[in-house]
């Protein structure tokens, strides 16, 4: 293994974690990394998911003192996460290789446009902040379809769950930010689950990936709420355009 390649997954995952915290799409940078270094496709995936897995706990565990969403809201949606993540894992070992390859631009240009739109998910989602709860089965559904995504490939899938938010009361935005981080970790720790199960993590990438994120989670979820998360935003719908050009016509 390069040692060039270790360095690099290094920093793609501090970077990619600290851009989960402030305003998502980490995985915009550790899985075309791991193609870069040479992974397959859907091990890149596997193994990008269960690298940036550590950073969502820990970013998490940051967000715990915004945390204001009761007990009964988060115990449904992590159980319909962890379900959905696990049959999004499945249709993963389902989908051939090939065919997998042949998806990635089309999955990377849809996550991008979440991104290119989470502007106007803002807006929706501090117009309806003062919403009553009582919409917990439609967020549920919601939620289970955003976790089978997120289980299958994952980008996107917080600009998703804040959109399912803005539908009941969950809190502030900070608040927000933290259930979206539980819920992301329980849907990724579920699909990881399958993942190692099924051999398909590349534990010499993984794991200083897996070091570097966690350092990252942590602290970013710190300075998140310092940040204007919108230049951020900019900077990963610009890669994001960039690379599902790139997978278009190298594919």
């Amino acid at each position: 293994m390069p040692h060039a390649d270790v360095v690099l997954l290094f920093l793609a995952a501090v970077v990619g974690q600290a851009l989960n915290a402030v305003a998502g799409g980490g995985s915009f940078l550790t899985f075309p990394m791991l193609l870069v270094a040479g992974v397959a496709p859907i091990e890149a995936n596997a193994t990008s998911t269960i690298a940036l897995w550590p950073g969502a706990l820990a970013s998490a565990w940051g967000y715990r003192r915004d945390f204001s969403a009761d007990r009964r809201t988060v115990i449904v949606l992590a159980c319909v996460s962890i379900a959905g993540g696990l049959a999004g894992a499945l249709a993963l070992l389902a989908t051939p290789e090939l065919q997998f390859r042949r998806l990635i631009p089309y999955l990377l240009g849809f996550a991008t446009l979440l991104f290119a739109l989470s502007d106007r998910i803002s807006v929706v989602i501090g117009s309806r902040s003062d919403r009553a709860a009582g919409a917990l089965t439609l967020v549920g559904i919601i939620q289970f379809a955003v976790a089978v995504y997120g289980g299958y490939f994952g980008g996107g899938i917080g600009i998703m769950m804040l959109a399912a938010f803005s539908l009941m009361d969950v809190g502030d935005i900070h608040s927000m930010n933290g259930l979206k981080a539980v819920l992301g970790a329980v849907t990724n720790g579920a699909a990881v689950v399958i993942f190692i199960v099924a051999h398909l993590v590349v534990w010499q990438y993984a794991v200083p990936m897996i070091v570097a994120s966690i350092l990252s989670g942590y602290a970013s979820a710190k300075i998140a709420r310092k940040i204007d998360p919108r230049r951020v935003r900019l900077a990963v719908v610009i890669v994001g355009i960039a690379l599902t050009s790139y997978f278009i016509f190298h594919g």
